[in-house]
């Protein structure tokens, strides 16, 4: 089961997804190079389409427009009640970013790499401090009006002065965005940690000055806003349905970027109070398709007739992406968690191999890094590299970060092991919990309370035996469920103990991590630094993450952050699968080469006319 909080998935495939659009690398950057006239952007090394290129490799450029395509709401979130994804307020529907064209387009093949969208061409200046947009002539919005410099300019300003906190996070050293024409924009940046920032400006989706000049930006809205991408909205039911259409006069439709991509006439978003009545629903044929997170239901309830028949199937892909961080995070803000010593102690009372075994059927591993999956994650003692960027804050290290990085225990799998939790009893009791009249309690007499704060009861089957080998050791622990709106309110408040979060960093991190765990983004109301990270050496690290300027530099700094963060035990680690689980209706088709880095489904399938009137038949 990948747990996934409905903030999380917002922001991921909402907003983030415009913003930082795969901004990851693999080869050394030449800061050498002379600025140039170019189609494309790419972090490091060099693009792989040429400047003539005709589409992208993963897509059948022949493919047929039409056809539907409806799936349930993001996993996680189970209603909405705006259209605006832009800022803290309100839970924001999913696919709002097929609504917004950017300067340039990401390519899902490549690890770093834009190619031209709005923008025909892009010059980055010799010393990266500003990068110009040339546009093309024939952008338009929905409603026919053009698009020009003007519109790219208001909305970097409405973003980073009005836009959710991580935006003005990842804009903070962008100066400034100005109009040399209206097909001409120019951004200026600041300081020295500016690998990214073209990419980013690249990546911003751009909105209707005209319409922002007469509709609040800082409000929620169930009203479609104006944009200028491949669909527009033609249909919403507050929290349960929301319906994308084709623009048949998109205008960059043929453009190479988009050559066989947005196949589908109608996108579908159907949410749903629980995945019970999801998977009930996806059975009925209420939807077409399913990404599946629960590992149970994958393995033992879709030994079913329309499964046996070919009618509904199921196709594993690859996930080359970082497998993400995933498990219990522990706020320490509040006082209890303060201690590493109680984290890890928490860390011990969980018992994975038992609950992989009697819950996931064997299907996971345990996640041990925040960089996991990928060569980013922290392995044996560290390397004369990453001791040159942690020497300098030994005095501030526990010794652990330079041994061999910290790996949660593997249990007996018997669900109590008794010489875990005995371990986890000793280091509560260091840190000063010890046991009376059978609770924890501190010096003060004051006891030891825990809550798992969850939005659906599908997750409390996972928590439970965590939640009794808490209370064997004395610790009063529970598990809270709360209505989705509080649930996402005191997400982004930070009020929880422990939370169940996800969250899938890009194969080349840059200036989003400090929204992960740089120190200011601790007390920034929505951001991903859920545990309350406030830590001067990992700010430190982020910023050598930032400014390097080849892959080898770039991992070396990663694996020395993930040493230091694994050494706090800020989280309980989950568990990860490098793969997506699909289940769809038989009426679709796909091209023969998946795009390394997304999972394609709504960007290059399609729908087939002869497989859907098969299957209506069968039916």
């Amino acid at each position: 089961m990948n747990a996934s909080s409905p903030l999380s998935r917002l922001i991921l495939r909402t907003l983030m997804s415009t913003l930082l659009a795969l901004l990851i690398g693999s080869a050394s950057m030449d800061y050498s190079l002379a600025a140039e006239r170019r189609h494309g952007l790419s972090t490091f090394g060099k693009l792989k389409y040429p400047a003539d290129f005709e589409h992208f490799d993963y897509v059948n450029p022949f493919a047929p427009k039409g056809g539907s395509l409806s799936m349930i709401g993001t996993a996680g979130q189970i209603t909405f009640n705006s259209l605006n994804g832009f800022i803290l307020k309100g839970d924001a529907a999913q696919g709002l970013g097929y609504l917004f064209d950017s300067l340039m387009a990401p390519a899902q093949d490549e690890p770093d790499s834009l190619y031209g969208l709005v923008a025909q061409s892009v010059e980055l200046a010799d010393d990266r401090k500003t990068v110009t947009f040339f546009l093309r002539k024939g952008p338009k919005f929905a409603d026919g009006s053009p698009l020009t410099a003007d519109d790219v300019v208001n909305s970097f300003t409405l973003l980073k002065e009005m836009g959710h906190p991580r935006i003005a996070l990842q804009l903070r050293d962008v100066t400034k965005a100005e109009a040399l024409d209206p097909l001409t924009v120019r951004y200026s940046f600041k300081g020295e940690l500016i690998r990214d920032l073209p990419t980013i400006v690249a990546s911003l989706p751009i909105l209707s000055k005209s319409w922002y000049d007469t509709h609040d930006f800082t409000k929620t809205t169930l009203e479609a806003p104006l944009g200028s991408g491949p669909y527009k909205i033609s249909k919403v039911k507050q929290g349960r349905t929301l319906v994308f259409e084709r623009r048949k006069d998109y205008w960059a439709r043929d453009l190479p970027v988009n050559k066989g991509r947005f196949n589908f006439d109608t996108l579908r978003y159907e949410y749903f109070r629980d995945r019970t009545a999801e998977f009930e629903a996806l059975k009925a044929g209420e939807y077409d398709l399913r990404e599946e997170f629960t590992s149970k239901t994958w393995a033992t309830e879709y030994d079913i007739k329309q499964v046996r028949e070919k009618r509904l199937l199921r196709l594993t892909t690859a996930d080359a992406r970082p497998s993400g961080a995933q498990g219990f995070f522990i706020n320490v803000r509040r006082k209890k968690f303060s201690d590493p010593r109680v984290r890890k102690a928490l860390d011990h009372a969980f018992d994975f191999e038992w609950t992989n075994k009697n819950q996931f059927y064997g299907l996971y591993r345990r996640t041990s890094s925040f960089f996991e999956n990928s060569d980013m994650k922290a392995s044996g003692p560290p390397s004369e590299a990453e001791l040159a960027l942690l020497a300098p804050h030994r005095a501030a290290l526990p010794k652990e970060v330079f041994e061999a990085p910290y790996t949660s225990p593997v249990s007996n799998g018997s669900g109590q092991d008794r010489k875990l939790l005995r371990t986890a009893s000793k280091l509560l009791k260091q840190a000063g919990w010890i046991v009376k009249d059978g609770k924890r309690v501190n010096g003060k007499g004051e006891k030891f309370e825990l809550e798992f704060l969850i939005f659906s009861p599908t997750f409390e089957r996972i928590i439970a035996p965590f939640v009794k080998n808490l209370k064997i050791l004395g610790i009063d622990a529970r598990i809270r469920i709360v209505d989705p709106s509080q649930y996402q309110s005191r997400l982004k408040a930070f009020d929880f103990d422990i939370i169940t979060q996800r969250y899938v960093l890009r194969v080349t991190p840059g200036v989003e991590i400090r929204s992960y765990w740089g120190t200011k983004s601790a007390d920034t109301p929505g951001s991903f630094n859920l545990s309350g990270i406030k830590d001067p050496v990992v700010d430190a690290l982020m910023e050598k993450v930032i400014a390097s300027k080849s892959r080898p530099e770039l991992v070396t700094a990663t694996r020395a952050i993930d040493r230091v963060l694994r050494a706090r035990h800020y989280w309980v680690p989950h568990w990860f699968k490098a793969a997506h689980n699909l289940a769809f209706w038989n009426k679709f088709s796909q091209p023969k080469i998946k795009p390394l880095y997304g999972r394609g489904v709504i960007e290059t399938w399609w729908y087939e006319e002869t497989k859907a009137a098969k299957l209506k038949s069968t039916q």
